[in-house]
């Protein structure tokens, strides 16, 4: 695949309400559900039609950061199917932060 071919599959995981563009940290959040889909198996099949509506990173504590990932209420069901593993993907690569999935109606 070309650079561009994969910034448009990446754009697909990542769809915003009235087409606004996505931050700099949803693009990442984007980007590492794209990588996921791509390299893990056990993961591939589920992430295929699955996408999110935005992420944020907020303050839990002083030393500790979460990352809000939302997702249309309507896809809720099959990410909560794939919840425990994906959390525990996205976790590992966004450092030990806490992964939060919630439905964005």
């Amino acid at each position: 695949h070309t650079a561009a071919t994969m910034a448009a599959m990446q754009r697909k995981k990542i769809v915003k309400e009235g087409g606004a563009a996505p931050s700099d940290f949803e693009e990442t959040v984007a980007q590492a559900l794209f990588d996921l889909e791509a390299t893990n198996a056990e993961l591939k099949a589920d992430l295929k039609d699955l996408y999110i509506n935005g992420a944020s990173e907020v303050n839990v504590s002083s030393n500790r950061r979460a990352i809000v990932i939302k997702v249309p209420f309507r896809l809720l069901k099959q990410f909560n199917r794939v919840q425990q593993r994906l959390v525990r993907e996205l976790e590992k690569k966004f450092s030990g932060k806490d992964v939060v999935i919630v439905g964005n109606r």
